[in-house]
């Protein structure tokens, strides 16, 4: 019986640690032959001499298993570095199929202490990065399927964060960039489905050194033996199957998971609607209208990333 992935390449960005490792190996567990990218510094802020230890090691525990891998030591937010990536799996296996964007770093601060360099610099590597690797990637499936192959086949993962959907007060930056990455993410799918492409993105809640402050607290394993409910092992099967050919029509979407649930979240809806009773609105008719209607409403109606899905402490 052949593997859902038999055949398949695959380049994981981020994948040295954490979330990114367990993807790239769950991908290979499937059977695609994966490029394990990491640029290998050891601050979650993206401080620390650059290594490529970390995707040598998860490539050395995918070949060790039986798979095919090959290790990019680079930082996916530079164009040109990101083009070198794509040209090595296309290289290293012949073509590329699977994207899976998952390199991020954070430097949070609230938004009145930020600096330029902190925001920038998160920007740069979530989104600029997600886009560097999609541009090339997109361009790598294009050709093919302008040079006559049918059935050309791609898939592009991206990551995105409940920090978008619910606002983080510490993480402007980090919000920013994972809205950004949504967009990207519906455009990308609305421009590459006539080529056999799919795109779509998760909202993972997964405990990694990117995170180990966000769920300190929260419910961990009441036995040796018991998975971790924040582990990214809860993650990695759901990345699996939206690079699967089984989610040919899983496309443009956005999905929160963890702990055994994946959630298919809604695109906005309107929650109300008014209409000028004059040709144009002013600012009478406006505040009769608006200030009632959010006057019944909580102030703000926010609500902290752990309370979406229903995550406790405990």
């Amino acid at each position: 019986m052949s593997l859902p992935l038999e055949g398949l390449s695959a380049i994981v960005t981020g994948a040295g640690r954490g979330l990114g490792r367990a993807e790239a190996l769950e991908l290979a567990r499937l059977g695609a032959a994966v490029v394990v990218n990491d640029y290998g510094q050891p601050g979650r802020d993206g401080s620390g001499e650059a290594s490529a230890t970390p995707a040598e090691e998860v490539a050395a525990e995918i070949t060790a298993a039986g798979g095919r891998a090959v290790a990019h030591r680079g930082d996916v937010s530079d164009f040109a570095t990101a083009r070198g990536l794509v040209d090595l799996a296309v290289a290293e296996f012949g073509k590329l199929d699977v994207l899976v964007n998952n390199a991020g770093i954070l430097r949070d601060r609230m938004v009145f202490s930020m600096s330029e360099d902190e925001w920038d610099s998160v920007v740069r590597v979530h989104l600029k990065g997600h886009f560097n690797t999609t541009r090339f990637a997109a361009a790598h499936w294009r050709g093919r399927s302008k040079a006559g192959e049918t059935g050309v086949y791609g898939r592009i993962v991206n990551t995105s964060s409940e920090a978008f959907l619910a606002g983080s007060a510490g993480q402007p930056n980090y919000a920013a960039a994972k809205g950004g990455i949504v967009g990207l993410t519906t455009s990308t799918a609305l421009a590459l489905a006539r080529y056999g492409v799919t795109a779509n993105a998760i909202c993972p809640r997964a405990r990694t050194r990117m995170t180990e402050d966000v769920f300190a607290g929260f419910a961990e394993p009441a036995a040796e033996d018991e998975l971790d409910p924040l582990s990214p092992e809860h993650v990695a099967p759901l990345v699996g199957y939206l690079a699967s050919p089984a989610a040919a029509r899983v496309n443009g979407q956005l999905l929160v998971v963890h702990g055994g649930m994946v959630a298919v979240v809604e695109r906005p809806r309107v929650a109300a609607k008014f209409d000028t009773a004059k040709e144009a609105f002013g600012f009478e008719e406006l505040d009769g209208l608006l200030t009632p209607y959010f006057a019944e409403r909580p102030p703000g109606e926010t609500f902290a990333a752990s309370e979406i899905l229903g995550l406790k402490k405990g």
